[in-house]
């Protein structure tokens, strides 16, 4: 029988506890370079002699420092963190896919319900702005409930009103169940920024959020693919029953191996609520008793609020705005275009979404690598720390590939050049875009990790809110303007956007110093 500790153990073990804490705190401040809570000194040759945890071989300072609690997400398995990292990826590919399914299925729709194809597509409207909507509710429900309650509850949802959009019977029901799946479906991707903040350590970011924002920009793609082939000899309803079966495997993966990854790294070890029950976690009955340990329901609800205050996360949502709204815009109307002047069949149109796809693959190929690269340079020029700011660079290759592909892609889509050719140039932007990605959630990352999941909602919502913008006025905009015209204005806008950039990469970290930083209760 193990020997119970007396009050002197209980007393040393405190002390030894309470020491530990104040050197993380006191590693925790050292990396942080002279008062610039978002430039870090990554490279461990500059702080040798201090005490400070790092990679393995020794050359890579870990940020944050981790804490000696087993229970603390960032001292999990690396297997642990794989396979919550595949379940979040999985879930955020889940709202996109489904959403675009609805691209292809308005061809049979319009003519079954007797209505026109701009009318029908009014339910992809209402989808996107809920993807938006719905991502800031799940942020503060996230802060304040734990991130696995409101993970199982919002894919359960999904999946119900899933089949019901396979179900509908009537447009107006149709419509209601696409809206609220939007509404349900975006919660990993408005939160997956939280999880990746929560499990892997700084100079990890980039290349963990380039795997999980690269199933979020190929689901648009990957969902008219499978819904042309269907459609060419199926009933346009099975589309969505196909959804409905990933959702179902996305609320599986969610029940079956996800974790709770909150963790309040203001409370010293022994004042964590230690984890004892993974159904209470899944249910939050856990999370639920330690509420008291992290904010009020108002403060967590507020949260959002503070986010879109810092100037440079209203700047990069507006960015992002200006940006994707017109690669959705483009994804929910070519396969219009592609009917009315190529004659394509939905068997040619599902071939045709290869070439998206393959350029979201190449945009995430080619930012696995170059990423990193970037920050290594900017960290072998500014004596071994690296400013939230150096994420911006690589976006000046991003943002000229999508101008130019939008305004090339306008002439060749008026002048009837070759259906390859629109292919190329619709990989080439989607290529782009994806660059970007990673690079605005990397920069929003290191500059605000308190408000990870609050930055990450507010990108959601610049994207969500773009293509619901872009959706809703491209069809109208092209047949008053002509092609041309629409897509050379979309391409002033898209270059016009890029000195957004060009300010926060002079004055961001100005900005940042002034306002300061998210001041949230944990």
């Amino acid at each position: 029988m193990a020997k119970s500790l007396g009050s002197k153990d209980v007393e040393k073990q405190a002390h030894v506890l309470a020491a530990e804490e104040s050197t993380t705190a006191v590693r925790n401040t050292l990396i942080n370079e002279f008062g610039d809570y978002g430039a870090h000194v990554l490279d461990a040759a500059r702080l040798h002699g201090q005490d400070i945890k790092t990679t393995p071989d020794g050359k890579t300072v870990l940020i944050p420092q981790p804490s000696i609690d087993p229970n603390d997400p960032l001292n999990w398995t690396d297997s642990q963190k794989q396979i919550m990292l595949f379940v979040i990826s999985v879930v955020a590919f889940m709202p996109d896919f489904g959403s675009s399914m609805a691209i292809i299925t308005l061809l049979p729709q319009a003519i079954q319900w007797q209505k026109t194809q701009n009318t029908i597509q009014h339910n992809l409207v209402g989808n996107l702005f809920c993807l938006g909507a719905g991502g800031l509710f799940t942020v503060w429900l996230s802060a304040y409930f734990g991130r696995l309650p409101v993970l199982v509850s919002f894919t359960s949802m999904a999946l119900g009103t899933s089949a019901w959009c396979a179900a509908a019977t009537s447009f107006e029901s149709y419509m209601a169940a696409r809206i609220l799946n939007g509404f349900f479906s975006i919660v990993a991707q408005a939160g997956g920024l939280m999880y990746i903040q929560d499990l892997f350590f700084f100079h990890e970011h980039p290349r963990k959020i380039n795997i999980w924002s690269g199933t979020i920009i190929v689901s648009p793609y990957l969902g008219p693919l499978i819904a042309a082939f269907m459609i060419s000899t199926m009933p346009w309803p099975n589309v969505f029953w196909v959804a409905t079966g990933f959702t179902a495997l996305c609320w599986i993966l969610v029940v079956g191996l996800a974790d709770e990854t909150i963790y309040n790294r203001n409370l010293p070890q022994e004042q964590q609520t230690p984890p004892k029950s993974r159904l209470m976690r899944l249910i939050g009955v856990e999370q639920w008793r330690s509420r008291h340990d992290r904010q009020t329901f108002w403060q967590a609800v507020m949260r959002p609020v503070v986010a879109i205050s810092k100037v440079p996360v209203l700047l990069c949502t507006i960015y992002y705005f200006l940006n994707f709204a017109w690669v959705i815009g483009v994804n929910a109307t070519i396969s219009i275009w592609l009917t009315d002047a190529y004659g394509f069949t939905p068997y040619n149109l599902g071939m045709f979404y290869f070439a998206p796809i393959l350029g979201s693959l190449l945009g995430a190929l080619v930012g696995h690598w170059l990423h990193d690269l970037v920050g290594k340079i900017y960290i072998q020029r500014h004596d071994g720390k690296i400013e939230p700011e150096a994420r911006l660079i690589i976006i000046w290759l991003a943002s000229p590939i999508m101008a130019i592909s939008i305004l090339i892609l306008g002439f060749a889509l008026q002048h009837s050049w070759h259906y390859m050719a629109i292919a190329v140039l619709t990989a080439v932007q989607v290529a782009g875009i994806m660059i970007a990605t990673v690079a605005l959630n990397a920069y929003l990352l290191d500059a605000y990790p308190e408000g990870s999941g609050e930055v990450g909602a507010w990108i959601v919502v610049g994207r969500t809110w773009g293509g619901f913008m872009a959706t809703y006025i491209e069809i109208n905009w092209v047949k008053q303007d002509g092609l041309v015209n629409a897509f050379g204005a979309q391409t002033g806008i898209t270059a016009a956007a890029a000195l957004i950039v060009l300010f926060l990469g002079m004055y961001g970290k100005r900005i940042r110093l002034w306002q300061g930083r998210m001041k949230f209760a944990m």
